[in-house]
């Protein structure tokens, strides 16, 4: 905390030459829902008084700021007891409709899993977990969910059906039938982000893949038939869902993000080749096999 209230989030280490810091400035004004231009679905998911929520993606896409902005909504909207598990503190909720109460590992918890333990005693209606990070804390989150509370959490991982892969298989193979049945009941929604430089090139802004279960999607689900999920998010738009080339590819035409960044995220990256302006990012065409003439010169493509 600098004089003039300005918060960053440091790390310090070693290196050769000496010691290192890296530096995170955390803005003091929580920014909204809208003004991270996420999917207009976010703000819906916010108005569930029972479930889960997952945010996903690699490290540094956002995801905190995302989550922020979610706590921010419910805080001003909302006569709520919402409790956040962070590592570390970084956004700081100012109570407002609601109460929103911060707790940060290993300064005031020892561990997310007792973070939620503990949480569940203290007339929660929304917990956040900022990170679902193993077996213990994932079955402690999933038991919140399933008696009345909203529960935001975060994994690393890069796509909604990685996410309900990863869940499954996260916890012991006797719970794995229990653990389908939670996620096909108890699951609201998955929102994976990528950050992809802004057209203008001075930002980056949040690109999203949404699902929101539905009775197929839990079907799929239930029936270890997740690979079928993204034929689900494909078709179901009116529902606030999309694949993330769908994502990227809107967000291309609309001319709010640089489409050579949009290609390394890509999925099918056939898609996107046309919109690319820096070829050095496209694969290297094989040339194919090289001819040798009878003078010892070569020739590519002959043959």
């Amino acid at each position: 905390m600098t004089t003039d209230g300005g918060r960053f989030r440091v790390n310090v280490y070693r290196k050769d030459t000496g010691v290192g810091a890296t530096f995170r400035a955390i803005p003091t004004e929580i920014p909204s829902i809208e003004q991270l231009a996420l999917p207009p679905v976010v703000r819906k998911l916010c108005d569930h008084h029972q479930g889960m929520i997952l945010v996903t993606g690699s490290t540094g896409t956002g995801k905190s700021t995302t989550l922020a902005a979610m706590i921010d909504h419910l805080n001003a909207t909302r006569r709520l007891n919402i409790v956040s598990l962070e590592d570390p503190i970084e956004f700081v909720h100012r109570s407002k409709q609601g109460q929103v109460i911060q707790r940060e590992l290993h300064t005031h918890i020892p561990s997310f899993a007792e973070g939620v333990r503990a949480a569940m005693r203290e007339d929660p209606d929304v917990i956040l977990v900022g990170e679902l990070r193993d077996a213990e804390t994932i079955s402690m989150a999933m038991t919140a969910a399933e008696t009345g509370h909203l529960v935001l959490g975060t994994l690393h991982t890069t796509s909604a059906t990685k996410t309900i892969d990863r869940i499954i298989d996260a916890l012991p193979i006797e719970e794995r039938e229990q653990t389908k049945s939670f996620l096909a009941q108890s699951l609201l929604a998955v929102v994976t982000q990528v950050l992809v430089k802004s057209a203008e090139g001075r930002g980056r802004r949040a690109v999203c893949e949404v699902l929101v279960m539905t009775k197929a999607i839990a079907r799929l689900v239930q029936t270890d038939q997740t690979h079928q999920i993204p034929n689900q998010l494909q078709t179901g738009r009116d529902l606030g869902m999309q694949l993330l080339d769908q994502a990227l590819l809107a967000a291309i035409n609309a001319r709010e993000i640089d489409p050579d960044d949009a290609y390394l995220y890509a999925g099918d990256k056939r898609l996107f080749q046309r919109f690319v302006t820096d070829t050095s990012v496209l694969p290297k065409l094989d040339a194919g096999p090289v001819a040798t003439a009878r003078d010892g010169s070569t020739s590519p493509g002959a043959g």
